[in-house]
Parts: C-alpha cells; structure tokens; sequence
C-alpha cells in the first residue's frame, strides 16, 4: 500500500520551495570562503549578509536577520576598493605616471585588471578575481544577429559602445606595449581585444561611483570609479531607495538601507531610476515591471506619419530639431510622454496653424482638430511599434530552437522586448480612451 504523504510530505514541498524563492545559500563555496577570509584581512566586519542563488536576479546577497528602513547594510573599508590609487601603488604606477599623453582613470583600471587576471596565483587580487563573472550581456558583448534584435534606438547605443571599446583598444595599444618589461609573454597576447572588453565590462557594470582628486598623471576625464569587492554582489531594483557613499569619519563605503527586508530574503538596491534600455546597456539585465521604463519612438518612425507633400513639413522637423524635440520621444505606463504628443502636435499643425508653433512648445492648445490629429497618430504608432515587438518576439522563440548557443543571449532581448510590448499595450489602452474622450 502506497504511504500517504500527507501534511508533513506537504509541510517539506513548501519549505522547498520557499527555500528556492527565498534563494539558496552558497557562503560554503570555497570562493565565498576565500573572499571572505581575503576581505577580513583587510578590515571588513562579518555582516548578516550571504551570498545566494536567487530565482529571479542570479547570484546576489540574502540577510540572516530582518532589516528595517535606516538600516546599514554594509559598510566596506577603504582597504577593500579598488581605485585608481591602487593601481598608482602598484607595479604599474610607474609605467603610468611616466606614459604620455596620459591614461584616463578608465584605462588604468582596465589595465590593471587585465595584468591581475594574468598574474593568477600571485595577484593579491585574486579572491577578488575569481567571483568576477567570466563573461557579460553588455550589448557591446553580444553577437551582431542578437543586436538586430534590439529597438533601433538601444541599436545604435549598442553600436557605439561596441565602437568605443574598439577605439579604445586601437588608442591603447602603445601603452600597453610599453608595460612589456613587466611581463615575461608578449603584452600583446596578454592586453588582447578580449582581454579589455572583459576589463571595460567589469569596469562598467561593476564599480560604484567615489570622486577623487584628479592626479596629473591621468587624463581629464573625471576620476570616479571604486571597485567594491562583495558588496558588488548587491542586485537592482527600480522599488527600494538606499542612501549611498563613502564615509569620511569611518573611512569606509556604506550603504543604508530606506526599506524593509525580511529575514532570508534577497538585499536590493537601486542602481538609479533607470529604465530598462538604460539597464541593459549599462549593465546587461532587464527589470520586470520597471516603473522607470518606456518604449522610445525614433525619428524616422515618427516622420512617416506625416505626408512628404506638406510644404511646411522641413520648417516643422528643423523646429522640433533646434529645440531638441526628436531624441527622448517616449510611450510610458502612463502613455505617451509629454514630449512625444509636443513633436505631434507640432508636426499636425494646419497651415494656417503654422505660425502657433511656439505655443504649442510651451504646453498650450492650438485646436481641437490638431489636438485630435495628435492622438490618432500616437495611436497609429503605438499600434505599429506594438505589432513591430511582436514580430521580434516571434523571431526570439525560433531563433531559441535553432541556437542553443545564443539562448542566454536571445532570453535576454526577449525580456526586454516583452517588457516593452506591455508597455506599449497599456499606452494603447490609454489612447484609445483619450481618442473616445475626444470624438
């Protein structure tokens, strides 16, 4: 006869699973263990925080005891950040005040990551190192098919990091040569194309912002990056506040948290108000629900809704463009932005309306007619861009079948996209009432 489970089989399944959306803990993997040995050695108090697997963000930190708002959540002395000081008082500090034209305080930590990495066993850095993630989902990372994916205007932000870390690589390549005697293998297997998206990556997604006093040796560009090893372990998101900075008095990085967060639960903090293409660009994830995100509208899109025929079509675009009305046209939660009605409204101005162009810059009415005519083509967009992202997500799910490879990749845009199709499924919504409104 079959044992009956009964409450107590059932009692086990919840506490499981409550245990796996809880997250679970990994501190007694042996590189948790190494990092949190290396980070005492260097002044850092135990704190109730735990490295986990959590559900929904991937590795982050739980808490052993409930926190409520005014809460410190960690505090990180000044021993355990990498910054631009550390590199100057390494062996490298040497080659980088001598280098003309002189480096920027990216470059240095760059490079310094870079030169780490290589020294392996023997870089003090190492524990640091080793919980890094071996790889990133920074659109300069990912492969030109994913890209094609992206909406045109993360697009072209994609394309321009890619560029930049290219550029970037060419600009540095007699820098990097010139470390050759500090080095046994040739600098350039070691300083490779790979080796610095890694290191600009790391840079990127990773440090916290610290202002230093700028030092000659560097170039111009401001001096405010730390690298904050555990306490980077800390994920996003758009719904909690923390106050955040580097304390004089205890000469250490902390941060406090303004919410609750209950025993064994996940520690989250907030990366700034950023919407999701932000997020992605920056940092490589998307946030589900991101009360920050919207979906942008492109100039070209907004253009073919509006005839080539109509005389004053030039004049109204060359407005829109001296006063900065064609970047940052947005459809939110709310529907579409001020901005984005503003640049329609503009360009459904009547010829006999032409002349109240300013007005409408200034947030008045024109008519009715032009009002109208405004909506109805929010609408006709909204609706384009709506059937636009379900056409990409179609694409997503085929390519998932048929590029094992690209999986992680494709997950990501396919996040990012759905996100955006409810947004611009509630701005319809909201149109369609606006448009009865206004019948």
């Amino acid at each position: 006869m079959k044992k009956s489970r009964g409450r107590t089989g059932r009692n086990r399944r919840r506490k499981h699973l409550k245990s796996f959306m809880d997250g679970v803990n990994c501190s007694h993997k042996l590189e948790y263990i190494k990092l949190k040995k290396w980070l005492k050695e260097r002044g850092f108090e135990d704190s109730n925080l735990r490295p986990a697997e959590f559900w929904e963000t991937g590795r982050g930190l739980m808490t052993t005891k409930a926190l409520q708002a005014g809460d410190l959540i960690i505090s990180l002395p000044e021993k355990c950040l990498l910054t631009t000081g550390t590199v100057l008082s390494s062996c490298l500090g040497g080659h980088i005040e001598k280098w003309k034209p002189p480096v920027s305080p990216l470059l240095a930590l760059c490079t310094f990551l870079i030169a780490e990495k290589h020294a392996g066993q023997k870089s003090p850095w190492k524990p640091y190192l080793d919980v890094l993630p071996k790889a990133y989902t920074c659109p300069a990372c990912l492969e030109p098919d994913i890209i094609n994916l992206l909406p045109k205007p993360l697009q072209k932000k994609a394309q321009e990091q890619k560029m930049l870390i290219q550029e970037l690589f060419q600009s540095s390549r007699a820098f990097f040569s010139s470390l050759q005697p500090l080095f046994a293998e040739d600098t350039g297997n070691i300083f490779n194309f790979s080796a610095l998206q890694w290191a600009w990556c790391t840079v990127n997604t990773r440090t916290i912002y610290m202002k230093h006093p700028h030092r000659e040796c560097f170039s111009l560009e401001p001096d405010v990056y730390a690298l904050a090893p555990y306490l980077d372990l800390l994920n996003h998101s758009p719904n909690v506040q923390v106050k955040a900075g580097f304390n004089e008095q205890t000469r250490s990085y902390e941060i406090w948290t303004d919410s609750q967060c209950k025993k064994y639960q996940e520690v989250l903090i907030c990366y700034g108000p950023h919407d999701n293409q932000r997020l992605l660009l920056e940092y490589g994830f998307v946030a589900t629900d991101n009360p920050h995100s919207s979906v942008y509208v492109s100039a070209d899109t907004l253009l073919k809704y509006f005839s080539p025929l109509d005389k004053q079509r030039e004049a109204k675009v060359s407005i829109l463009k001296d006063h900065d009305f064609l970047e940052n046209l947005t459809f939110g939660w709310e529907g579409p932005s001020w901005r984005l009605l503003t640049a329609l409204k503009v360009l459904s101005l009547a010829a006999d309306e032409f002349a109240c162009w300013r007005r409408i810059l200034l947030g008045d009415v024109t008519s009715a007619r032009n009002e109208q005519q405004a909506l109805g083509t929010a609408a006709k967009i909204c609706q384009f861009l709506i059937e636009e992202t379900q056409h990409v997500l179609l694409q997503i799910s085929q390519l998932k079948r048929d590029k094992e490879n690209l999986k992680t990749h494709l997950a990501l845009v396919e996040m990012l996209r759905s996100e955006d199709l409810k947004i611009l499924q509630k701005s319809a919504e909201i149109l369609c009432n606006l448009n009865l409104g206004t019948t």
